[in-house]
């Protein structure tokens, strides 16, 4: 639950006595995975300036830094219960413990490209998900970051469809994802995310799927140093709050926090799918990976599709999928 801390006392004498009114501070409470360098901390830190801009009152944030409050699947569980966390940046399939159509937002080969991507983050294409979350799980979205795309990280190279056959592998824990590496030939496992490094070191898993600024921030380089450009994912990071917080709340301050959550989303889009290219390209530059074309993309595009198609069915989904790829 935030804090509420007396703030101004104004008291107006009347007739048969006084009559006292008090405004409060809040103090929302923020976790992010990474350090202040990382785009998600820098989206969270744009999202609490533009709040405190748009509110009129006093509203105090703090953010906890570097997985200090855990990881995401954590986060998860503390935005459900109102407990811990009030505001982070999620990837969907985390959110699936309690959504199971959310993973959709953010299954592979959903987009395009960049501008396709953009454009449905920017309409309200996605709200039955958001609705669905919001009663499913108790979590608001209140805009959009992303703009990493993922490729294939592993200890040996993967360059085609060949190569990929068998290919123990990490994915999130949203069935669909899963589902999608299975139909390409894949052997997908979905572990903790926390456990990955360790996990391909010690040979349990040959490889995973991420974006550059994850691979380069946790070094995981050091064990997955190629990387094969499926380019399968741009990521879709929802900006979320807890329903149990942001519904309690002022009015005015709800509305600065959907206003401030929307443009923040506009920043960090901006910000992480401009930082991904020059990401990769560091760590090229270092020697800390290599990376591979992978032939073959086209091919897993077919397979993929009526994956996609029998997911959005089963949820109810067929208008939704429909028209994001019609956009």
């Amino acid at each position: 639950m935030f804090n509420f801390s007396l703030k101004t006392l104004a008291v107006t004498a009347v007739l048969l006595g006084g009559v006292s009114t008090a405004q409060a501070d809040v103090t929302l409470r923020g976790a992010s995975m990474f350090d202040e360098e990382h785009a998600f901390t820098k989206t969270l830190r744009e999202f609490e300036r533009l709040v405190a801009e748009k509110y009129d009152g006093e509203v105090e944030f703090d953010l906890r830094l570097n997985g200090e409050l855990g990881v995401e699947s954590d986060y998860v569980t503390y935005l459900n219960q109102g407990v811990a966390v009030d505001y982070t940046i999620l990837a969907p399939s985390n959110m699936a413990v309690f959504s199971e159509s959310i993973p959709l937002m953010d299954m592979p080969f959903l987009f395009r490209d960049l501008e396709h991507w953009d454009a449905v983050l920017s309409s309200d294409a996605l709200k039955p998900l958001e609705d669905d979350l919001r009663e499913a799980a108790g979590i608001v979205i209140v805009g959009y970051h992303g703009g990493g795309v993922r490729n294939l990280a592993s200890a040996e190279p993967i360059t085609n469809m060949d190569e990929l056959a068998g290919h123990r592998m990490r994915v999130m824990g949203a069935p669909i994802q899963a589902q999608t590496f299975s139909a390409v030939g894949a052997a997908p496992s979905a572990i903790a995310y926390n456990e990955v490094y360790n996990a391909i070191q010690t040979g349990v898993i040959a490889g995973f799927e991420n974006e550059a600024a994850s691979i380069q921030n946790l070094k995981f380089y050091e064990v997955a140093p190629h990387v094969s450009l499926t380019q399968h994912t741009i990521t879709v990071r929802p900006i979320v709050m807890s329903a149990k917080i942001f519904d309690e709340l002022p009015a005015e301050l709800q509305a600065a926090i959907m206003d401030a959550g929307a443009e923040a989303g506009a920043f960090g889009r901006a910000l992480e799918s401009g930082q991904d290219g020059e990401k990769l390209q560091a760590m090229i530059d270092a020697g800390q990976i290599e990376v591979h074309e992978f032939e073959g993309r086209e091919k897993m595009l077919e397979l993929v599709q009526p994956v996609q198609d029998a997911y959005a069915e089963e949820l109810g989904a067929t208008e939704l999928l429909n028209n994001v790829r019609g956009m």
